[in-house]
């Protein structure tokens, strides 16, 4: 299964989804599909609220492996179920759709223009049940504010550290160091944050596979140096806050360059549409995703 997944990933034509906020940024994402807090009043019930948000995207007809590659899931996504399947299993058996797992605990307060990871002392228990569960892959982010050499290595060193404890336990890492769309020197952090990130896979022995998630750059085609490298297996792009059709138009511009789109991939779904609406925007949204990706 792994395989036949990693072949998928690395050659097929798609993008993937990113169904992955965590408890922080769950309740803007169910504000912005018209479902306000008084729906939950607690934690555990905010995740069932938005399970129900994910399952209906991942149960569309418009939701399938033909133009999606994989979906980026949280935690306590992974650990329910979809129509009686765990949602590895029926992303993957049912949709053909590869499953990742987020697994940073968040950020680090802002020091000296980036947010590193937080600690993450459970990340082993937490890489063992995602194997057990069929997961294929991880995620983590930081994120880069400011163009401070130091600091975006210190970015970039940390998320490879743990990325190369992730593929010793079986699993491909995306590694995602954001960087800022309001950076006031965006262009000059990207330099410095493809400089590290190509050290850093220089790194890597020939076992050592991983996934890059990168902000769209402000130089069209700017990560081509990375897309190619051998150690990569596909590098993906954020949307980062700007619009879907900004994300999209911007996408089309770097060849090879896949979307890895969560706010703009359900940008304009909302609870109260009918599931022929619902399953036409979501269609609509995934094929203008897909068109930009395969450009």
């Amino acid at each position: 299964m792994f395989e036949q997944q990693l072949k998928k990933i690395r050659e097929d034509q798609g993008f993937i989804a990113a169904l992955d906020q965590s408890g922080g940024s769950t309740p803007k994402a169910l504000g912005l599909y018209g479902v306000d807090e008084i729906a939950w009043s607690n934690e555990e019930e905010m995740f069932a609220v938005v399970h129900q948000m994910r399952t209906r995207i991942m149960t569309s007809p418009a939701f399938n492996g033909d133009r999606i590659l994989g979906a980026i899931l949280f935690e306590n996504t992974m650990d329910r179920e979809v129509e009686g399947k765990a949602t590895a299993d029926y992303l993957w058996q049912v949709k053909n759709v590869v499953p990742f797992l987020k697994v940073d605990k968040g950020l680090a307060d802002e020091a000296d223009g980036v947010q590193i990871m937080k600690p993450m002392p459970d990340l082993d228990a937490l890489l063992d049940k995602a194997k057990s569960k069929n997961i294929f892959g991880t995620k983590m982010r930081s994120v880069i504010k400011q163009a401070n050499k130091e600091s975006v290595a210190a970015v970039v060193r940390q998320q490879f550290e743990i990325g190369r404890r992730i593929v010793a336990k079986g699993l491909v890492p995306i590694i995602e160091p954001e960087v800022d769309i309001n950076c006031p020197d965006k262009a000059e952090a990207e330099l410095m944050l493809k400089a590290e990130i190509l050290a850093n896979l220089d790194q890597l022995d020939d076992s050592e596979n991983v996934m890059l998630k990168l902000t769209l750059p402000e130089a069209d085609n700017f990560y081509a140096d990375c897309i190619d490298h051998d150690r990569v297996v596909r590098v993906v792009a954020l949307s980062g806050g700007y619009s879907r059709e900004e994300s999209n138009a911007r996408l089309a511009r770097n060849h090879r360059l896949i979307a890895s789109f969560s706010r703009a991939l359900s940008e304009g779904l909302n609870v109260n549409q009918t599931d022929e609406e619902f399953n036409s925007m979501l269609d609509q949204t995934i094929a203008s995703i897909y068109d930009a990706s395969i450009k």
